[in-house]
């Protein structure tokens, strides 16, 4: 994919929906925080049954403190790795308590110093909550990205990279809720929805789905 068709793709991405947001639910930067650290392997509809239940009862990390591990851990316990996660989230509580005055942080190291929390959790954060023009590839982000042509690479790291280099800078900041649409609901792993995608023409992936014979 050349300059030329990366810069018309996300015209039409902003052209068909102009302002992107996640689909975390989610008030404040902590919420986003937490929101996005139980989100790891588990789904976004599943995280947010759990925090319309948290959040009402304990949404700063001193009420989550104050909440106690058992507890917390029964509010998301629908939620996959819900041990673990529990124990990192009161952990994280505890350094933003303790460092930085109970609010996230902004910064990178900081984010990344959390419990939980690695890049693509860090680059959420900064990018939605903060408005940084960073880039979170998760697994829908690396699929896009290479069947496409977009950015590929071997691994995340390659992707976030050429991702940074090739998106044009007046659609940076945007592009990584876009780009998970995409992923999530048109070009899906097992059976991407070519013959229903807006950018299919300017897309490199040879095997495009054919529209089924009822569409």
């Amino acid at each position: 994919m050349n300059n030329a068709k990366r810069l018309d793709m996300f015209t039409r991405f902003r052209a068909a929906n102009p302002k992107p947001v996640t689909e975390l639910e989610y008030t404040t930067p902590f919420e986003l925080l937490i929101a996005v650290l139980l989100s790891a392997q588990a789904t976004d509809v599943g995280v947010n049954k759990a925090t319309r239940k948290l959040y009402p009862v304990a949404n700063t990390p001193a009420k989550i403190l104050a909440l106690g591990l058992d507890e917390l851990t029964e509010y998301i316990r629908t939620i996959g790795l819900y041990k673990t996660k529990a124990k990192n989230v009161i952990a994280t509580c505890k350094i933003l308590q303790e460092q930085h005055g109970g609010e996230v942080p902004r910064d990178r190291a900081s984010l990344e110093a959390l419990p939980g929390v690695g890049r693509k959790t860090a680059n959420v954060v900064m990018n939605t909550a903060f408005g940084e023009p960073t880039m979170a590839v998760d697994t829908h982000i690396f699929r896009v990205a290479n069947r496409t042509g977009l950015a590929p690479g071997k691994n995340v790291d390659i992707v976030e990279q050429k991702l940074l280099k090739f998106v044009p800078k007046e659609f940076l900041h945007d592009a990584h809720h876009w780009l998970i649409l995409h992923g999530r609901y048109t070009c899906m792993a097992r059976k991407p929805l070519c013959w229903n995608c807006m950018v299919a023409d300017l897309c490199d992936y040879r095997a495009k789905t054919p529209a089924p014979a009822d569409a």
